[in-house]
């Protein structure tokens, strides 16, 4: 006997084709939003205080806009990632992705969402290291349930992509640095989501390898029609994405100004 959907896969199916065609949302300005963020607050217990990473944070970024995050070490730009990735939750404030509020929604519908609509690379490849390349590229959509036969076409598709249709036999560790993170971004592209988000894509390559990942990165995001959210500290890497925003003191500001410039405005939110 075939397994009947329950109410939670229905709606996980239905975000998904509201995300691919706006249905059920107004047709107003705000349809244009892919990720926003509203009062986003987190607060971390340190001793007897808290510590406040996020304070009242706001962002709105618009689909197929690529939007680089800065700020220093220890600024929170982790944190944020993952609050907009719905990997932790906030303290106060309140996620959306195409304006349907994530926090009203039960962990399995959130981790349905989050695997079909969300892809996420970081500075660590976090490649499985006894699988293939193939293999760990076809972990999101085994995952799924997808069966192994069209899970590998799909991964060797991305493989290509990424320019490694030579190696999807190779484990991680017979690949050089550059290759590892370009095996993670098909991995984070394989299920097609809508939002990739990166966090320091290349921090831990060299200039020359970085600057050819991240040249990749904008190739996917234009081919693949992507929203993106990059957190780095290569100032260059940033000011080639469509808007630089700074986070500093638990808030986002346009690059060029900061919490103490005159006639700055906080980002939407």
């Amino acid at each position: 006997m075939s397994k009947q959907p329950d109410e939670e896969e229905f709606r996980i199916a239905d975000f998904g084709l509201r995300i691919s065609s706006n249905q059920g949302f107004d047709a107003g300005p705000q349809s244009t939003i892919a990720l926003r963020a509203a009062h986003l607050t987190k607060c971390f217990r340190s001793g007897a205080a808290d510590l406040v990473v996020l304070d009242d944070l706001g962002l709105e970024v618009s689909r197929g806009e690529m939007v680089a995050i800065v700020g220093e070490s220890g600024a929170g730009k982790s944190t944020l990632l993952h609050l907009l990735g719905t990997l932790d939750t906030p303290t106060n404030g309140e996620v959306y992705l195409i304006e349907a509020r994530i926090s009203g929604w039960s962990l399995n519908e959130v981790a349905g969402v989050r695997n079909r609509e969300i892809g996420f690379v970081w500075q660590f490849h976090y490649l499985l290291p006894e699988f293939s390349a193939l293999e760990n590229v076809t972990m999101p959509l085994r995952i799924r349930g997808i069966a192994q036969a069209a899970a590998e076409r799909k991964g060797r598709e991305l493989l290509g992509e990424v320019g490694l249709a030579e190696r999807v036999h190779h484990r991680p560790g017979e690949l050089s640095g550059g290759e590892q993170q370009r095996v993670a971004l098909a991995r984070a592209l394989v299920a097609e989501p809508s939002l990739l988000l990166a966090d320091e894509p290349t921090g831990n390559l060299d200039l020359k390898t970085g600057d050819m990942v991240f040249r990749l990165i904008e190739q996917l995001h234009r081919t693949h029609q992507l929203t993106s959210v990059i957190a780095t500290h290569n100032l260059a890497f940033a000011e080639r994405c469509d808007r630089v925003l700074r986070l500093e003191n638990g808030r986002l500001w346009p690059a060029a100004a900061g919490p103490g410039a005159v006639g700055v405005s906080r980002v939407p939110g």
